[in-house]
């Protein structure tokens, strides 16, 4: 089984992949093949489409490199890498997805993608609290909206939602998103 996980910044999305960790998923983020390529990190791969030249992985870089490679290597490619990284995994959650592209490839693999959402203060908060390295140009509410709306621009992620098969509304408490997850995952269980 393979679980998709979107949203926008610091909406849950890691949480729900980590809860999924806990049930046996072998949870892997979109990103981490980026940060796999820009730091040469490659071992886990069977298959690597390019190796940039070596790059601290900031947000800017990640995305940056990201779009190159969907541009050339398709938009699905995030997820290929993905699924490749943990290949010798039953059940894999991905975090991260962030397109259309991404969603259809989950969706193709057979997979679940669920949609998680918070409100803007929320999710600054928690940003603010999880002090990221690759947030780090993040400082005000401002430098936030700004990255939210840039994000937006570019990976259209509130239209995401309509292609969800679960939508998450993560604006309570971790235990009340635990039982959502849960909830999800016993949906899902029952329908494998």
């Amino acid at each position: 089984m393979i679980i998709g996980v979107v949203g926008k910044i610091a909406a849950g999305k890691t949480t729900v992949a980590k809860f999924f960790e806990e049930k046996g998923f072998c949870r892997v983020s979109c990103s981490d093949p980026l940060i796999d390529l820009l730091t040469h990190n490659i071992l886990d791969y069977s298959w690597v489409p390019e190796l940039p030249e070596r790059a601290e992985p900031t947000r800017d870089k990640l995305i940056e490199f990201g779009k190159y490679l969907k541009d050339k290597y398709g938009g699905d490619v995030l997820i290929r890498l993905a699924v490749d990284k943990k290949r010798n995994c039953k059940d894999i959650v991905i975090d991260g997805v962030r397109s259309r592209e991404e969603i259809e490839a989950v969706k193709r693999l057979g997979g679940k993608v669920i949609y998680v959402e918070a409100r803007p203060e929320i999710r600054f908060e928690r940003l603010m609290r999880r002090k990221a390295s690759k947030d780090r140009t993040i400082n005000s509410f401002e430098d936030f909206r700004a990255m939210d709306d840039a994000e937006e621009r570019l990976y259209h992620t509130s239209e995401l939602k309509v292609l969800a098969d679960y939508v998450i509304v993560n604006d309570g408490t971790l235990e009340e998103l635990r039982r959502k997850v849960e909830g999800i995952i016993g949906d899902i269980a029952g329908k494998v």
